[in-house]
């Protein structure tokens, strides 16, 4: 019998709920009540304890949970030289079943050639890796296009990069040195997770774009080509795979729209070995653009459990739902998760320690019914 490779039939995006006692002690770090050593050892017990959540719950993707970080994607983004943080007035509506409410995202600019002092997230994973006892350590980072998406050419100096194919090409190498140390470290599962290529299925969005002089219409097959470049080396052996996110923050959200816009050429020319898709709701549409997944060693990972709320799925709907998706992609190509992480931010989003342990459950037990494998 071959091992279960990722991503696994049974899976989840990566973040998970900070318990109590790290954000305390993160306030206390922000206070300046405790010094970076007292917090890395609370974090540390942190993600012991979600390494083993994960575990017992029968998952075969184990993560930090991102636990040590306070979003997901900015604590490895200003890592990057030549990024530095700008204050921010910018204030980017969220979406709920309540109402709306704002956030104002950290903001980045690149001053200077973009290049990698060390590997971002080295210690972090190699603790990950260190303390898991049975599964595939997993470790989740931005996507290039990140860097890009949120500021446009506006963050981008002029002056250190006239022409935005040179920073591109930068950003590209960053990412592929990067990826080449992780490999070093053991790594053989990373995701890119990427809310731009999620974005641009929205006009709303494609509007803000065109608004900042690119073409809304190609900006997406532009990421695809930074982030192909960036992977095209990688180590033998490692699964990359990506996330595509309509924002998720204090269980709300930014964009809406079906994949049809970015579909073809997410499937067909980004060379990733996975895609982590949201389909908790109407949102993200329907399941037709899974007609245009390839067949062979590609997978889907459907995401049906929404991480949104904590009323718990019905194990028959997201049977059904399954099976529906079948419809346009094979059953062998297809996989579950929750439909996005469960903090993407340090706030997490509005759901009990038991509520999304009992989603992770339903994820396996379901991932066991329908392929008879994890």
């Amino acid at each position: 019998m071959t091992a279960p490779r990722p991503p696994f039939r049974a899976d989840h995006v990566g973040s998970l709920l900070r318990p109590a006692y790290l954000t305390e002690a993160r306030e206390q770090l922000a206070a300046g009540t405790i010094d970076a050593a007292a917090f890395d050892a609370v974090a540390d017990r942190a993600v012991k304890e979600i390494i083993q959540l994960q575990e017992d719950v029968g998952l075969l993707g184990i993560t930090d949970g991102e636990a040590r970080r306070d979003t997901w994607h900015m604590d490895y983004i200003y890592q990057i030289g030549g990024i530095t943080k700008r204050d921010s007035d910018m204030k980017v509506r969220f979406h709920n079943e309540g109402g709306d409410i704002e956030w104002t995202p950290a903001k980045l600019a690149v001053v200077d050639r973009l290049n990698l002092p060390s590997t971002i997230f080295a210690d972090a994973f190699t603790f990950l890796k260190e303390n898991v006892r049975r599964g595939t350590p997993k470790l989740t980072i931005p996507s290039p296009s990140m860097v890009h998406y949120r500021g446009g050419r506006e963050a981008v100096s002029a002056e250190v990069y006239p022409d935005l194919s040179a920073f591109y090409a930068d950003l590209s190498a960053v990412y592929a040195r990067e990826i080449a140390g992780l490999g070093e470290l053991g790594c053989t599962y990373l995701q890119l997770d990427d809310t731009s290529l999620a974005y641009l299925n929205d006009p709303a969005q494609r509007a803000m774009i065109a608004a900042q002089g690119e073409d809304a219409d190609t900006q997406h097959e532009t990421y695809i080509r930074i982030i192909n470049d960036a992977v095209k080396d990688r180590p033998a052996g490692m699964t990359i795979t990506t996330h595509l996110c309509r924002g998720n923050f204090r269980s709300s959200w930014v964009a809406s729209g079906s994949y049809d816009h970015v579909a073809d050429a997410l499937f067909n020319t980004l060379d990733v070995d996975g895609y982590f898709l949201e389909f908790d709701d109407e949102r993200s549409g329907g399941f037709e653009p899974l007609r245009l997944l390839p067949k062979g060693n590609k997978r889907v990972v459907l995401g049906l459990v929404t991480t949104k709320h904590g009323e718990l799925e019905d194990p028959d709907t997201i049977k059904r739902r399954i099976e529906a998706a079948a419809k346009f992609a094979p059953m062998e190509q297809l996989c579950l998760s929750a439909q996005c992480g469960f903090s993407s931010t340090k706030e997490g989003n509005d759901i009990t320690p038991d509520q999304q342990r009992a989603k992770l459950e339903v994820i396996v037990a379901i991932a066991m019914d329908m392929w008879g494998e994890l």
